[in-house]
């Protein structure tokens, strides 16, 4: 039985051009949970995924009064790993009652995810998060599409609670856990310590597969697969991908910082933690024929 990360991205919960209304987000769930429902027979299931949208309506809500105390970015990342942790759990187990599971094992687990305080993100904050604004606003950088709140996007050193999510995989429980990338922690002697920074899903999800041990990494995006050349007149699909390749082709400049390089350099890190460990990324809605290898670009050593 092979232990199985799913990194869903944000177009799981809310597709482009949507409101990100809570009827909106359960109907777009059911794609993802009825393929991991399936999958969930023969194979154990960790579920992680993305939240910025989530946390951009919880920013825009504190935005919008000064009569309330406003929560540091590491409590709304807390928030938003129940929020959408109780949304997935409820939709997969509807699909698993539908298959005759009459009491499915899952969990979320509110994941801490240690960062290092003196890693470089912290002196060059690159992750736009929350509202946009057409005028300038105190404390706010100039983006491409507006006015935004950027913070630090440091690495993932270590997935705090690896122990207690492969215990409950391990006991058969599908869990969901690293949302948003996780809660991100330092830790001073002995107490740990929120820090106002994003981690990227992706690095977070192939950190946790690297120290559970995990067989497989299924990032799941908008898109079918890897393209070089991307969005231009020869723009290429890949099927497989080697790591070598996978490298020659981030120094091409192939995979860009805000977009597909953070998964190439996942499941990179995934694969070269382990012997025999493979990556796919793929679309959402073909998971599991991409498991199967008939679908999406399966990365490889």
């Amino acid at each position: 039985m092979k232990t199985i990360i799913i990194a869903l991205g944000g177009n799981a919960l809310i597709k482009t051009g949507q409101r990100g209304t809570i009827k909106e987000q359960f109907e777009n769930l059911k794609v993802p949970m009825e393929q991991i429902a399936r999958l969930s027979r023969n194979n154990k299931i960790i579920i992680t995924h993305g939240n910025g949208p989530q946390v951009g309506h919880l920013l825009l809500q504190q935005e919008s009064s000064s009569k309330l105390p406003k929560m540091p970015l590491e409590i709304l990342v807390a928030e938003t790993q129940g929020q959408i942790g109780y949304m997935i759990e409820q939709t997969l187990d509807n699909e698993l009652m539908k298959k005759g599971v009459d009491h499915p094992l899952i969990s979320t687990v509110l994941t801490y995810v240690k960062v290092d305080r003196n890693d470089p993100a912290f002196k060059r904050p690159t992750k736009p998060v929350g509202p946009v604004y057409k005028t300038r606003k105190k404390g706010y950088v100039l983006t491409s599409k507006g006015w935004r709140k950027v913070v630090p996007s440091p690495k993932p050193i270590k997935i705090v609670e690896w122990r207690e999510i492969k215990t409950l995989v391990d006991s058969g429980f599908i869990v969901i856990a690293c949302g948003g990338g996780g809660i991100p922690v330092t830790k001073e002697r002995k107490s740990f310590e929120g820090i106002e920074a994003v981690i990227d899903k992706d690095l977070a999800s192939a950190k946790l597969g690297e120290q559970i041990g995990a067989d497989l990494l299924v990032i799941a995006t908008e898109e079918d697969g890897v393209a070089i050349d991307y969005q231009k007149p020869n723009q290429r699909f890949l099927k497989r991908l080697t790591v070598t390749d996978a490298i020659n082709y981030f120094k091409e400049g192939q995979f860009p910082e805000g977009s597909m390089g953070p998964k190439i350099e996942a499941a990179i890190n995934f694969i070269n933690s382990g012997d025999n460990r493979k990556a796919v990324i793929t679309s959402i809605d073909r998971i599991e024929p991409s498991i199967r290898g008939k679908a999406g670009t399966q990365i490889i050593k």
